[in-house]
């Protein structure tokens, strides 16, 4: 789930049956392998980057009709020693691929990563891949309606809202909407490991990459070579419920970022204890709320903008700041220069939005009576007021969605050489319990755990023992066997962050791994 991140809801209704087909069952012939062509498109941070660009069928059951296509990244390796392919995804479902090779490459021990191509893309409908969607621009235009409905008006506003997305995305892309969903995505990966001519592959993913190569792995176990999964998306919750059990896990990150600013009194002087810090923070969501600064910052703004610290921790000082700032002085400056570096981005992209609806609404099952959606609402509200109403609206297009949900994809196998999983226990966007459920999915595979870690994207984030696991297991193909419950291996959390004397960037591996990860859902 993407950044944003990315997700978010679930119903007292059940999913469909899983569908249970076996591996690779009903899936079309692989094409011919295809040759890449890739060219230099490296940029100063990664000069080693080539393009390429690879044709695929829009409907993988007729090979022979319209056909789409995808953009293709690589950093090609350079050793003596080849290891194949490693496809790179960054999540979302609508993350861009693109760039993440370069940082996986980068974040890679030298000799692990000269031992492969790693092969970043965008999947269909994201980025430079064409079509590209973009359903309704300036969809998250500020200032929207409250996401906590005051009145039954503002309530009226956001599901109007949502029906408008639904409706345009229908008129504008409904030739490709049927075919937007993980199953096309995961026989595309198929596509590009022919392409690549390649006779396994390697995958890592983060947060909806891991349903993606979760996915992929239970259909075409016998083209994996290796694979890592970090921040585990749990296979029996896509994906209403794990939007609604998302908002209780994040509102817990808000709260261990309000108590981290009530640990550093003596810099944001907001006081020592967290409940009070939190009255502040409500306060200041409810009075923008009522009345929005620079025409800008209303208080649906003010979730988009502090959403981002629930994924990742190393933001916690640019946002305590502008708390600070706007607490003590009434200053809004600095709240919307950081609405505009978090919220905004994270919102706002109207392609990754728009990619990340039809792909959610069409894997799966979704209510489609919105006194459901709010019963959920209201009865989860109280104990996760931090984004729980925001995270509906975001999702609530699949309500009215222009295309039938699919049945969901059975998750699991026996048949895939071990897997890796990497999980912090206290992430926000993806909780412990999914880790848990692909585990014991996924035979053979071992978990990783951060013990006492909040990050969203673990790996090639900062935290040596993790990447050593990551390392070794690409290298060598090295899964821990601890026997500790729950986990196969345990490494301490990195260390938290600590205030800023100014403003600044933030800066360092995790920094660069969650700018190509994106944040939110």
């Amino acid at each position: 789930m993407k950044k944003r991140t990315a997700a978010l809801c679930g119903l007292a209704a059940a999913l469909l049956p899983a569908l249970a087909l076996p591996p690779q069952a009903g899936a079309a012939p692989a094409p011919a392998p295809t040759a890449l062509e890739w060219s230099d498109c490296g940029t100063a941070r990664h000069p080693a980057l080539q393009c390429a660009s690879l044709d695929v069928p829009l409907d993988h059951d007729r090979p022979d009709g319209r056909h789409i296509t995808l953009a293709l990244s690589r950093v090609p390796h350079t050793a003596r020693t080849h290891r194949g392919p490693l496809l790179v995804n960054p999540g979302g479902p609508g993350g861009s691929g693109l760039s993440l090779a370069g940082v996986v490459a980068d974040g890679l021990p030298k000799e692990v990563a000269a031992r492969y191509d790693v092969i970043g893309f965008d999947p269909r409908g994201v980025g430079r891949s064409e079509p590209a969607l973009d359903c309704l621009p300036g969809h998250f235009d500020p200032v929207r309606p409250p996401s906590v409905p005051g009145t039954a008006a503002d309530e009226r506003a956001n599901v109007e809202r949502a029906r408008a997305f639904a409706r345009a995305c229908g008129e504008k892309h409904g030739d490709v909407l049927p075919h937007l969903d993980t199953v096309s995505t995961v026989r595309d990966l198929e596509a590009i490991r022919t392409a690549l001519g390649a006779p396994r592959i390697s995958y890592l993913g983060y947060s909806y990459g891991t349903y993606l190569g979760a996915v992929y792995g239970t259909r075409y176990p016998h083209r994996v070579q290796r694979m890592a999964l970090d921040s585990v998306v749990h296979p029996e919750q896509v994906w209403y419920r794990a939007n609604l059990r998302q908002n209780t896990a994040l509102n817990a990150r808000h709260r261990a970022f309000l108590a981290w600013v009530a640990r550093h009194d003596a810099v944001y002087r907001l006081g020592t204890d967290p409940e009070r810090v939190a009255r502040a923070w409500y306060a200041m969501r409810e009075a923008l709320t009522r009345a929005p600064a620079h025409g800008e910052l209303g208080g649906a703004e003010v979730e988009d903008t502090f959403l981002p610290g629930g994924y990742f921790d190393g933001y916690w000082p640019h946002l305590a700041e502008a708390f600070a700032a706007y607490a003590h002085r009434g200053d809004t400056g600095p709240l919307v220069a950081a609405y505009e570096r978090f919220g905004a981005q994270d919102a706002a992209g109207d392609n990754g939005y728009s990619v990340y609806t039809a792909v959610q609404c069409r894997d799966s099952w979704w209510p489609r009576d919105w006194d459901d959606w709010r019963a959920d609402q209201r009865r989860l509200h109280p104990t996760a007021p931090f984004s729980t109403w925001n995270n509906a609206w975001y999702n609530a297009p699949c309500a009215h969605w222009p295309v039938p949900p699919l049945v969901r994809p059975r998750v699991g196998t026996d048949e895939l050489p071990p897997v890796l999983l990497f999980q912090a226990t206290g992430d926000g966007a993806t909780p412990f319990a999914g880790a848990l459920a692909l585990r014991r999915a996924l035979g053979g595979s071992r978990l990783v755990v951060e013990e006492g870690g909040g990050n969203h994207g673990v790996t090639l984030s900062g935290n040596d023992c993790l990447d050593r696991h990551l390392a070794a297991y690409l290298d060598t193909g090295r899964v821990p066997r601890g026997r500790a419950p729950g986990a196969d291996a345990v490494c301490a959390p990195g260390p938290a962050p600590v205030p800023r004397p100014g403003p600044g960037a933030a800066t360092g591996r995790g920094a660069a791994l969650h700018g190509a990860l994106g944040f939110g859902r």
